[in-house]
């Protein structure tokens, strides 16, 4: 699919849930998060639809996100059920890394090929201060399990301040250095405030090259993540909700006032 500017759109990342196991301070800025009922979170079996649909479009990369998606209840079903339906070459989950020691190896067996973990901070008092609740050495082991079992190449996302030469951003590359993984650094965003960069290390916040579209847990495709504009699979159908969506894609991101991270996957 092209859009209005000659931009390929051929990735798609899907947030399969809204919920998370931990409060990370620039994702969950209250006390309280309103989640969805049950009913209006898409099913296994709309999700697979939905990606036969977009694959058809020609969706070929398919990156499953949160909240975190590794809560999601049968989670190793749905990455089978998208897994065959042949239609993905490029098929990966972006983690906190909490539960991967445990996921790593039915997520693989299940046909995932590659694994992203967010990790801020190598230090084990700041990472519990930054998540609230997390222990950083269930994310190490979760990273060597990932590794063991073959979910490469492993990307580790770090959220800076202002840049990659903050100490903590230091002390991650260092850790990726050591265990042959591969760093990218994210400026910490704000929807409403429209505040996003370039990542380095990868191509996210690049407008001019950007080639995804969004798929909320509840069925909304979003063109743009800094964009309030979205277009509902229940209402309109897989089809014409994805070329609205790829049509009406912005050539740059603005701000975003409909949406939080933990229900659009970031």
């Amino acid at each position: 699919m092209l859009d209005r500017f000659n931009r390929k759109i051929n990735y798609l990342r899907i947030s399969v849930t809204d919920r998370c196991n931990l409060r990370c301070l620039y994702c969950v800025t209250g006390n309280e998060i309103k989640l969805l009922s049950k009913n209006e979170i898409l099913s296994f079996e709309e999700l697979c639809e939905i990606v036969t649909v977009a694959s058809n479009l020609g969706i070929d990369k398919v990156r499953l996100t949160g909240g975190e998606p590794l809560v999601k209840h049968d989670i190793i079903k749905l990455v089978d059920m998208i897994s065959n339906t042949g239609k993905v070459k490029d098929f990966s989950l972006t983690t906190n890394g909490i539960l991967l020691e445990e996921y790593a190896k039915p997520l693989a067996e299940a046909g995932l090929h590659r694994i992203n973990v967010s990790l801020d901070t190598v230090d084990p008092q700041k990472f519990r201060y930054l998540t609230r609740v997390g222990d950083i050495n269930k994310v190490f082991a979760g990273i060597e399990a990932a590794k063991k079992y073959g979910l490469d190449p492993i990307k580790i996302n770090c959220v800076v301040k202002e840049s990659s030469d903050e100490p903590d951003a230091l002390s991650v590359e260092k850790y990726c250095l050591q265990n042959n993984l591969k760093p990218r650094f994210i400026k910490q965003m704000n929807l409403e405030e429209g505040n996003f960069s370039i990542v380095e290390g990868g191509q996210g916040g690049n407008c001019k090259q950007c080639n995804r579209i969004r798929l909320t847990c509840n069925g909304k495709v979003k063109p743009c993540l800094f964009s309030d504009l979205e277009f509902d699979i229940r209402q309109l159908g897989i089809k014409e909700a994805f070329e609205k969506a790829v049509k009406a894609k912005p050539e740059h991101g603005s701000q975003n006032h409909v949406n939080v991270f933990n229900n659009i996957g970031g």
